[in-house]
C-alpha cells in the first residue's frame, strides 16, 4: 500500500512536514473538508488549534478509522491529532495498532518511534525509528529517520531516558557528600583550633 501521507519541503526549503497528499481520493473522501484544513493547520502550528477544534477533528478521524480500519494512514493521523490533545496512552495504542496492520511502513514506524522519544523510552524509540529508517523509499524519508535517530543518540548518551536520570542524580548526591564531608571536616578544624 502507498503512503497517502507525504513529506514536503516547506517553500523555504528550511521545514519538512507531513502532509495528506491531494491526489489520493480515498483519504480525501474519508476524511471531512473541516477536518483536512484542521489537519493542516495543525500540521503548520500543533499549538493553533483551540481545544473544541482539538476535539471535534479527534472525532471526525475516529468516524473516519470507523468507517475504514484498515486505513493505516488515518491511525497515523489520530495518533498525531491525540498527542497533540496531549492524551498520549489513546495515541500510544492507535500507533501500536498501526503498526501491527502495516507493519511495512515506513510512517508508521517513523512516528511510533516519535511518541516513543518524546516520552523518553528511548530504547524502544530507537528501535522503531530503525525499523523506519530501513523502510524509507526516499532520500526525505531518509532524512526523517536519520535525523530523528541522531536526537535518539544525543538523547540516550546525555541520559535524558525514562530511568535515565541515575547519573545525574548519582553525581549530585556524590557532589553533596563531598560538600558534606568538606564542611565537617572545616567544623572539626574550627574546633580543634578553639
Amino acid at each position: 500500500m502507498t503512503n497517502l501521507l507525504s513529506v514536503q519541503k516547506h517553500h523555504d526549503d528550511e521545514e519538512i512536514f507531513l502532509t495528506p497528499q491531494p491526489s489520493h481520493i480515498a483519504l480525501s473522501n474519508a476524511i471531512p473538508q473541516k477536518a483536512q484544513q484542521q489537519l493542516g493547520r495543525m500540521f503548520r502550528d500543533p499549538y493553533i488549534l483551540e481545544k473544541e477544534e482539538r476535539t471535534e477533528l479527534i472525532s471526525d478521524l475516529r468516524g473516519a478509522m470507523a468507517a475504514s480500519p484498515n486505513t493505516v494512514e488515518l491511525h497515523v493521523l489520530l495518533g498525531m491529532a491525540l498527542c497533540v490533545d496531549l492524551q498520549v496512552q489513546d495515541a500510544m495504542e492507535v500507533l501500536r495498532e498501526a503498526v501491527i496492520l502495516e507493519p511495512d511502513n515506513f510512517l508508521v514506524h517513523l512516528k511510533y518511534g516519535e511518541l516513543l522519544m518524546r516520552l523518553r523510552v528511548c530504547e524502544q524509540a530507537s528501535d522503531e525509528t530503525r525499523k523506519g529508517s530501513l523502510l524509507a523509499a526516499n532520500p526525505i524519508q531518509s532524512e526523517l529517520a536519520r535525523r530523528q535517530a541522531a536526537t535518539l543518540r544525543t538523547m540516550m548518551r546525555e541520559g535524558i531516558e525514562r530511568g535515565g536520570y541515575g547519573g545525574v542524580l548519582s553525581r549530585l548526591t556524590r557532589l553533596l557528600s563531598r560538600r558534606h564531608r568538606n564542611n565537617s571536616t572545616n567544623e572539626i578544624a574550627v574546633v580543634s583550633q578553639q
